[in-house]
């Protein structure tokens, strides 16, 4: 399994893994496909860019064993990186319809003229890092501060099993809502949602890949939603265009999840990171 991260010196950071595609631009549109297949797509727009980069410069697809950048740009850019080889660092043009594959490691995706600066433009670096992770599960750890021993019962209601797969999911997915960062929300990728929930739980299921979180995002949606208005099951013609910020946001509006479970998850965290002091 692979773990991608992207990000530069004044541009937040996106972390994709296996079976997700980054798409890197000006204005990037995630595709308006079947909602089960926008799920694998995550937008990551570039801030202050000049007005002659493409809307769509790439596209980072993230395989199981191999990483590859497909470049839809109209602009010139540089890819960079080291090699554990003779010849060392090594330098591709990019150019449009060009396909290359990522090195393990740290990449240097230099987009030229890609800035605005004032009344002129400077080169825009952005950082691709792949990196190789560890397949196992690991076992469940105990959250004193999360889990009531003596709590009632859950009674069926539309809603899902406290500290259960989906309930982290739906947390991870509704976060910018509860937190009040919603002014231009990002829904967190599928690799960001299986670290955030191993982050708060200590164990994630089967998160790690992506087929499980679509799984999990897709029962949300369903209690979030109902059967008739369920992005999934939307006829052709009412499809949902961003199905991953809808999902996020319907599980806070119609509190799935809460901010007082956000902070009973972070503060568990917390706890975990200290050994439970």
């Amino acid at each position: 399994m692979l773990r991608v991260t992207v990000g530069g010196t004044d541009l937040p950071t996106v972390v994709v893994g296996s079976g997700e595609t980054l798409l890197i631009g000006r204005a990037p549109q995630v595709p308006d496909a079947r909602p089960t297949a926008q799920l694998r797509f995550s937008a990551y727009p570039l801030p202050d860019c000049t007005p002659h980069v493409s809307r769509m410069l790439g596209e980072v697809i993230v395989g199981d064993e191999t990483v590859r950048l497909r470049w839809h740009g109209g602009n010139e850019a540089q890819l960079s990186s080291m090699l554990d080889a003779p010849a060392g660092a090594r330098r591709v043009v990019l150019t449009e319809d060009m396909s290359v594959q990522l090195d393990d490691g740290e990449n240097h995706l230099l987009v030229l003229r890609g800035k605005q600066v004032g009344n002129t433009h400077a080169d825009r670096l952005l950082i691709v890092e792949v990196t190789r992770t560890d397949t196992e599960s690991t076992r469940p750890i105990p959250l004193p501060a999360l889990v009531d021993r003596d709590a009632a019962p859950t009674k069926d209601a539309p809603g899902l099993v406290p500290y259960g797969r989906e309930w982290f999911v739906a947390l991870a997915l509704a976060e910018p809502w509860l937190t009040g960062a919603d002014d231009y929300p990002r829904p967190p990728t599928n690799r960001e949602i299986y670290e955030r929930v191993l982050a708060w739980h200590g164990y994630a299921w089967n998160l790690e890949r992506a087929q499980r979180v679509d799984d999990a995002i897709r029962r949300v949606a369903g209690v979030a939603f109902g059967p008739h208005d369920d992005p999934f099951r939307a006829p052709p013609g009412r499809q949902v265009r961003n199905v991953r910020f809808a999902v996020g946001r319907r599980a806070a509006e119609v509190r799935l999840v809460t901010a007082e479970d956000l902070s009973a998850a972070n503060h568990a965290a917390t706890r975990r990171r200290r050994g439970g002091h």
